[in-house]
């Protein structure tokens, strides 16, 4: 079995630009690390200047969560440079959070529906992922949740929709647990918070025969280390073997946030019982199962996900870009 891994870039082009004008790359750029996002929207000029053809800025400086205003220079008079896309802060901001090994190609089958929807997508590819290079500190679940954070800082969000799946989906509710005033609300899908959530033998599941080497193709194509795939799947080997581990009581400091727990009724590497203990212990959470679906039900059931994702997000109100 082959899963359908839908590409978010091969989406409608401009007839000047052979770059998609659905997928923006909008990279991040310390001295030492860089994090990339995708602002996802319709061009607003795809026949004279497409918003997906870079513009200059300032980068962001290293500690700082802020961009730069375009031509500051940096240290020593020296203009620093990023790729920056325009783009028009309108719909409500939904940041989706991709899996462990993936990037955020892996959501290139609910892309159209958000952005048809009148969403603002927010892609980002977490460190050492897709774009996104590793750094010099060891990989943690609580390392990227402040990550999401510095990028929503630097895009002014001050509040937005997270979707989170499998890691993406661990990283969106550490988020909700540690700051949940920047969470409106949150699809979880996919996740374990401890390890007694995942299944024995997870790690020589059938189906990674498939994916694994759709992934390490992704990796070598967008990474900016083509070869770093190998130290990138020991960095979250690592990181999985102790985390995460949160009690109960931890997930029930998620308050004033509107949670859904969702998962594949055959889930490949979370435990049956575990979505349901943690709608359970997250007050006031729904759990959603989806019959006959796995762990990639986004990539191999994506009608009914994007269905139920939209339900969910509709559900709410705007939450504000301000």
């Amino acid at each position: 079995m082959r899963p359908p891994y839908p590409d978010a870039t091969a989406k409608s082009h401009c007839s000047r630009c052979p770059i998609t004008r659905r997928v923006a790359i909008l990279t991040f750029r310390s001295s030492y690390e860089t994090t990339s996002c995708d602002v996802v929207r319709d061009c607003d000029r795809p026949n004279s200047q497409c918003f997906c053809c870079r513009t200059s800025a300032g980068a962001i400086h290293s500690g700082r969560s802020r961009l730069a205003r375009p031509g500051v220079r940096g240290r020593g008079g020296q203009r620093r440079r990023q790729n920056l896309v325009r783009h028009r802060r309108q719909g409500t901001p939904i940041i989706l959070l991709h899996g462990g090994l993936s990037s955020s190609r892996g959501w290139g089958a609910q892309v159209p529906a958000l952005v048809g929807a009148g969403y603002r997508v927010v892609l980002i590819d977490s460190r050492g992922h897709g774009r996104s290079t590793l750094g010099t500190r060891p990989l943690s679940y609580e390392l990227m949740a402040r990550d999401v954070t510095a990028v929503m800082d630097a895009l002014a969000l001050r509040r937005a929709a997270i979707v989170g799946w499998s890691d993406g989906a661990i990283i969106g509710l550490v988020l909700a647990m540690r700051n949940s005033r920047r969470v409106d609300r949150l699809y979880a899908f996919g996740a374990n918070m401890d390890q007694h959530g995942v299944r024995d033998g997870a790690a020589q599941a059938p189906i990674l025969q498939d994916v694994g080497p759709r992934l390490a193709a992704d990796h070598a194509e967008l990474s900016r280390d083509p070869q770093g795939f190998a130290t990138l799947h020991q960095a979250v080997r690592t990181m999985q073997r102790t985390q995460p581990d949160y009690r109960a009581s931890q997930l029930a400091a998620i308050r004033g946030v509107p949670v859904t727990i969702a998962d594949g009724a055959q889930d490949e590497f979370i435990t049956a019982a575990h979505p349901a203990y943690l709608a359970r212990a997250i007050p006031a959470a729904k759990l959603e199962i989806f019959a006959n679906a796995g762990h990639f039900a986004p990539w191999q059931h994506a009608a009914t996900f994007n269905r139920a994702l939209l339900a969910f997000l509709g559900k709410g109100g705007r939450p504000s870009s301000k």
